[in-house]
């Protein structure tokens, strides 16, 4: 099954791919991978999930909603620059970072938002690393990046 047919077997419409906030692109061919910059949970140009988890700030089951709006964007991201969707074999890797409180060590647990995402769309595991940080950009309480396979 192609991935423009997985996407709409599970109801799921890419959103346009968020223009760059700095100076650099939000995908690029690398070989015969596509690899994403960070990508925030933006949506309509608004990010949606900010501050840090944890402690009376962003609840984990609301970073593990913005790690797969993240991995949405990636997916965006990557297509754009691979000529569409069906281009993607599958991903690579994972790289998640989550704004996090001193007592929140459930990092896993919020960028599994996003290895969730993919694993329904292509199948399959892929390496992954969830990291806690003090804050991100634009006030973000989640942001990831991806490594897509390209297909041959």
């Amino acid at each position: 099954m192609s991935v423009s047919n997985r996407l709409e077997e599970l109801g799921i419409e890419l959103p346009t791919v968020v223009p760059p906030l700095a100076s650099y692109v939000p995908a690029m061919i690398v070989g015969d991978t596509v690899r994403t910059s960070g990508q925030l949970p933006i949506r309509d140009g608004a990010v949606t999930a900010c501050g840090r988890v944890g402690e009376n700030h962003t609840p984990p089951a609301d970073a593990y909603r913005a790690a797969r709006l993240c991995a949405l964007n990636a997916l965006a991201a990557a297509a754009d620059v691979a000529g569409g969707v069906d281009n993607l074999a599958g991903v690579i890797k994972v790289t998640g970072y989550v704004a996090s409180s001193r007592r929140f060590f459930g990092q896993p647990a919020v960028i599994n938002g996003a290895s969730d995402l993919f694993h329904d769309i292509f199948g399959g595991l892929h390496v992954r690393s969830a990291v806690g940080v003090a804050v991100l950009p634009q006030d973000a309480s989640v942001e990831v990046e991806v490594e897509f396979s390209l297909r041959q």
